[in-house]
């Protein structure tokens, strides 16, 4: 049987992440919604895995200093695939 992951898995654990994160920095979903000038109830939705937008998405990485990780994760996936247009 294939495992196979959906987008609603990945939305759920970047909703963990942040939550994680978040509460390690001991702040508020308010505090960290006020730090990426977005609203609370997007910090609520997105740690919820209601709302993983790219935009939120990359906020929340560079607020936690993990965009840098993630942007070589992107590279390592590029290097390792034989990425053929679709065009």
């Amino acid at each position: 049987m294939i495992n196979a992951v959906t987008i609603k898995d990945v939305k759920l654990q970047l909703g963990e992440l942040c939550r994680q994160k978040r509460q390690s920095y001991e702040i508020s979903q308010e505090e960290l919604a006020e730090a990426l000038d977005i609203s609370r109830y997007t910090i609520q939705k997105f740690e919820n895995g209601k709302n993983a937008t790219l935009d939120t998405v990359l906020k929340i990485a560079n607020h936690f200093d993990l965009l840098s990780n993630l942007y070589l994760a992107l590279k390592d996936i590029e290097k390792s695939n034989d990425i053929n247009s679709l065009y």
